[in-house]
C-alpha cells in the first residue's frame, strides 16, 4: 500500500448507476482506489446497460462531467444497438464510444497522470487506454473480464472468417501496447500467454474479480422479491445474469419441465431470452424476470435455494463467471455446469460450496438439481462455506491493493 497520492485515469464501459456487472466490479474498485488517498478520474458510458437504451433522465447530451470528492466522472454516449446479434451495428457503436472515451480522456484530471486503467470488453478500450497513456506520458494497465473474441467464435456469434483475423489481430496488438494486462484467473492467464511474446508474458497478472460482502450478506429465503412473483416457500433454482448465448440455460428449462416441483427463475435478459421464453411457453414453474436494481442483489440472490452457473463447454478459459462470487456471499450453493478444470470447480473443491457437473450434459445437469433439491440441510452447510470462502478470499481492500501496486512498483515500459 503506498503512501504517495496517485492521479489515475480509468476508462471502462459502464460504472454505477449502470446495473451491468462489469460496471459493479469498476465501481467498486475505484471507490477502493480512492478510499487509499487517490485521485481517479472515470470516463464511461451514460447508464445503458438494462434496455439496451439510454437510460430515462440521461438523454439530450453527447457527454455528462460530474465532480466528486475523489476527481471526476464523464460520462459519453455509448451508441447502443437495440440487439447483441447485430455484430456490425456493435462494432461500429463500440468504435464510436471508444473514439470519444479517448479525446475525452485526454482532457479530465488535468496535468500529470500516474497511470491509466482500461477495462475490457469491448477490446477498443485497449487501444484507446494506449492512445491516452502515450499522449499523457504514462502507463497502460489493460484489466480483461471476458478474453474476446475467442468467447464470440466459440458461440458461433461470428464466423466470417476476415472478421475473427480482425479481431485475432486487435486482441494481439491491445495485449502488447499495455505496460500491464490483468486476467482474472490462470484459466484466463494461460489462454493470453499464448497469444503474447515471450518477452511480454512478466506484463500478465492475475486478480481476481471480488465480492462486497458488507453489501451482500445470508438472508432468510422467504424474501419479498419471492412475494412479488407469486411464490411461496417452495424450492427456487435461479439463474440471474446476462442471458446469452455463451450460456447453456435451456438446461434450466429441461430440470423445470423433469422437476416440476420446483420453481426455475430467470433473472436478466439478453439476446437468447426471447428465444428461451418460447421454449418454455408450456412450462408454468418457468419466470422470466427483468433486471433489478443493484440495491436489491443481495435479496434477489437469497431468494433462491440453489444457483446455476451454465456455461458452455470451452469457454472457461475465456471467460469467469464472477456471479459465483456474488452468490457464494450471499450464503446459497451453486449447480456449475462448466468445465471440470478451470477455475469455479477449484473453488468449489476447496471451499465445499457447490457441485460441478460437465458443460452441456442436460441428464448430468438435471441429476445435479434433483440431487441439491433433495438435500435441503446440505444446502444450508453449502451455503455457509460458500460465504466464509468469500470472507477469506476476495476482499475489495485486497483486489485495489493489487491494481495499487502495478502502478506503483513496476517500471515504465515505455
Amino acid at each position: 500500500m503506498t503512501t504517495n497520492k496517485l492521479r489515475l485515469v480509468v476508462v471502462c464501459p459502464h460504472f454505477a448507476p449502470d446495473i451491468a456487472p462489469t460496471g459493479a466490479v469498476m465501481t467498486r474498485i475505484v471507490q477502493e482506489l480512492a478510499a487509499l488517498g487517490h485521485e481517479i478520474h472515470v470516463v464511461t458510458s451514460l447508464p445503458w446497460y438494462r434496455q439496451h437504451a439510454i437510460e430515462p433522465g440521461w438523454t439530450g447530451r453527447i457527454w455528462r462531467n460530474e465532480k466528486t470528492s475523489w476527481g471526476s466522472i464523464t460520462r459519453v454516449h455509448p451508441f447502443p444497438g437495440k440487439t447483441k446479434r447485430n455484430l456490425l451495428r456493435r462494432a461500429i457503436g463500440f468504435g464510436l464510444f471508444s473514439l470519444f472515451v479517448g479525446f475525452r480522456g485526454l482532457r479530465v484530471g488535468r496535468g500529470r497522470i500516474d497511470g491509466v486503467l482500461a477495462m475490457s470488453p469491448p477490446l477498443t478500450l485497449g487501444l484507446t487506454g494506449r492512445f491516452i497513456a502515450t499522449l499523457r506520458r504514462t502507463r497502460l494497465v489493460f484489466n480483461i473480464q471476458d478474453v474476446f473474441p475467442d468467447a464470440a467464435i466459440q458461440t458461433k456469434a461470428i464466423t466470417n472468417p476476415m472478421i475473427i483475423a480482425s479481431a485475432r489481430w486487435l486482441e494481439r496488438v491491445s495485449y502488447q501496447a499495455s505496460d500491464a494486462v490483468v486476467l482474472l484467473s490462470d484459466d484466463l492467464l494461460h489462454n493470453v500467454e499464448k497469444k503474447v511474446s515471450l518477452s511480454h508474458r512478466s506484463a500478465l497478472h492475475v486478480i481476481p474479480n471480488f465480492v462486497d460482502t458488507i453489501a451482500i450478506t445470508p438472508q432468510n429465503r422467504l424474501t419479498d422479491y419471492r412475494r412479488e412473483l407469486g411464490i411461496g416457500d417452495g424450492v427456487i433454482v435461479m439463474y440471474a445474469g446476462n442471458v446469452g448465448f455463451s450460456q447453456s440455460i435451456e438446461m434450466l428449462i429441461a430440470a423445470a419441465r423433469a422437476i416440476p416441483n420446483i420453481d426455475v427463475v430467470i433473472n436478466g435478459d439478453g439476446a437468447a431470452r426471447k428465444s428461451l421464453q418460447e421454449m418454455a411457453r408450456d412450462c408454468r414453474n418457468v419466470h422470466f424476470v427483468e433486471y433489478q436494481p443493484i440495491e436489491r442483489l443481495g435479496e434477489v440472490l437469497a431468494s433462491a435455494d440453489i444457483h446455476v452457473v451454465p456455461l458452455r463447454a470451452g469457454l472457461a478459459s475465456i471467460s469467469v463467471p464472477s456471479k459465483v462470487y456474488s452468490i457464494l456471499a450471499a450464503g446459497r450453493p451453486v449447480l456449475a455446469a462448466i468445465d471440470v478444470d478451470s477455475e469455479i470447480p477449484r473453488i468449489f473443491a476447496s471451499s465445499g460450496a457447490g457441485i460441478t457437473v460437465p458443460p452441456e450434459d442436460a441428464a448430468k445437469f438435471i441429476s445435479g438439481v434433483r440431487w441439491l433439491v433433495d438435500q435441503p440441510d446440505l444446502r444450508v452447510e453449502m451455503g455457509k462455506k460458500g460465504r466464509q470462502w468469500v470472507e477469506q478470499h476476495v476482499s475489495p481492500l485486497a483486489v485495489a491493493v493489487a491494481y495499487e501496486a502495478l502502478f506503483v512498483n513496476e517500471p515504465k515500459q515505455r
